[in-house]
Order: structure tokens, then sequence, then C-alpha cells
């Protein structure tokens, strides 16, 4: 289990899936030898073969005494076109217990973006029901990212806006914040849009050190180094990519640690120069 000291931020992964996949399921790109080209990937993030190393995992963001949960996995039970994603059923609740985090202990839940992998487990199947994950948690939803896929229908993923979204803003639990929203004095929400249109990272700062946790800016660090390598799920491809460049031209050479949503391996690190572009140190 990867955790990570910001200043007096702690930040703690709890993973649902990781494997290794070939590079084609998320970057069209992203061949075995296209991915073999960068050898520094391996072995935390790509194997010898060229596959990536892939990670699925909720972390959660201790601050001035909240305990954030930023984005919520797949879920349980839910109806999904995709079958590796169809009505799963893992332990999660039980491995974010056993991390030390009982769900009801969560006073917020922060979703990045609304896509199938991000806010999965925002509910839970009770009584033929959907429910809310977390009861004593406000979800902080960007209004942007909610207007999108309400409007947007059912997703080809599966009804995920009507199983996982809609049940946490009628039980009331949800704040539809605007880019930019401060959580805590030490997290603010950055925006990051291209991924989907109201995309958001989350950057931290405290004691002197800061630190990013991506969302879907980069699925992988590979991206660091092919900054224009799109993701299959990337609503603007062009703006994400441009995103991307200006992120890691910002971070690249700073002291800011870079934690990634789905890095798998130690799951961070810093962005530095590589050839034409970057990549990860850790």
């Amino acid at each position: 289990m990867n955790s990570w000291q910001i200043g007096d931020v702690r930040v703690t992964s709890v993973v649902e899936f990781d494997a290794p996949i070939p590079g084609e399921f998320v970057m069209p790109q992203a061949d075995a030898a296209a991915v073999q080209h960068h050898p520094w990937l391996v072995p935390h993030f790509a194997t010898e073969e060229g596959f990536i190393h892939l990670r699925i995992q909720l972390l959660v963001v201790e601050s001035q005494g909240r305990r954030i949960a930023i984005d919520t996995c797949l879920g349980n039970d839910k109806p999904r076109t995709n079958e590796f994603f169809h009505e799963l059923q893992t332990p999660f609740l039980a491995d974010l217990e056993a991390a030390g985090f009982p769900r009801e202990s969560i006073d917020t839940v922060v979703c990045t973006h609304l896509h199938v992998d991000h806010v999965g487990w925002n509910t839970m199947l009770v009584d033929g029901e959907w429910v809310p994950t977390f009861p004593n948690a406000r979800y902080l939803i960007g209004r942007v990212e909610s207007e999108h896929w309400d409007a947007y229908g059912i997703h080809e993923d599966g009804d995920v806006y009507g199983d996982s979204v809609r049940p946490i803003i009628e039980a009331g639990l949800a704040d539809l914040v605007e880019f930019g929203h401060r959580i805590t004095d030490e997290i603010v929400m950055e925006p990051t849009p291209g991924h989907s249109p109201g995309h958001q990272s989350v950057h931290i700062t405290s004691g002197g050190a800061e630190a990013l946790i991506t969302g879907d800016v980069m699925h992988h660090p590979v991206q660091m180094s092919e900054p224009d390598w799109q993701s299959l799920f990337d609503s603007d491809v062009d703006h994400a990519r441009a995103t991307r460049r200006e992120l890691l031209a910002r971070y690249a050479g700073t002291d800011v640690l870079v934690i990634g949503t789905h890095f798998a391996g130690p799951g961070a690190g810093h962005v530095v120069a590589g050839g034409e572009a970057w990549r990860l140190q850790v």
C-alpha cells in the first residue's frame, strides 16, 4: 500500500485493480514496440514485453482533520458494457476498512471527473437501490462536469451517471463546485480540462511541500515521454494534449510530487526532462 507525506497532509492509496495490460486498451499509440522504446518504464510502469502496468485506486487524503476520498474506482454490482467492469464483486470496502478508513469515517468525496472508473463506489446496491457508500460525506462534483454528463444521457459504458452520480444528488449529499474549488487550506481542485469537459486535478500545498494528484490528465507515465499520445477516453483530444503539455512543463524540474491516479508501482515521482519531452523520476 503506497502512502506519501506532503507537509502535514497524508495521502494513502487503496487499490481496486492493478495488472499489466496491452497499452492499446488505453492509448491507441501504445503498442508493445512503442512502449519498449522507453526502457525507463521497466519495471515499475511496464513489462519487458511492452505491456503497461495500470492501477485503479482510491486515494485518501488526510488534511486538517478531514478524511477526503479522491475518486471512487469501479464499484460492485454495476451493469457495464465492458465485460471486465460488469457487475464486479471485489472486497474493496473491506480493503478500505483494513487500511484504516471505514466508509463511515470519510467526510468528503472528490470526483476529479465522472468516468466509470472514478465514480463507481460513490454508491452501492442495497435492496435493489443505489445508495451513497459514504453516508457521512459531502461529495464534491464539478458543476461543468455534472451538467455535461447529465445532458449526455446513457454513456457507452452504461448508465454511469444514473447509478453513480444522480443518486448522490438526489440524496442531497452533492456539492456542485466550480473550477478551482478549495477543499481545505491545503487542498485545491486545479482545473485540467480536456480529458473530460470539467476535469480537475487535486493540488496539495502543506508545510513547504507540494503534490499533484493527476486524475486522468495522464493515464500512464509513458505520456510524459509521449505527451501527444491520446487516451481512448479523451473527450477533446487536442485540448487534453495541450493541458498535459502545459502541466508537464509547469512541474518539470520542481519538487512537486506527481501522484498518478492510474500509476502503478511506486505510484508517484517527479517530472524531469527526458529527451525532447519528460519522464517520471521515482
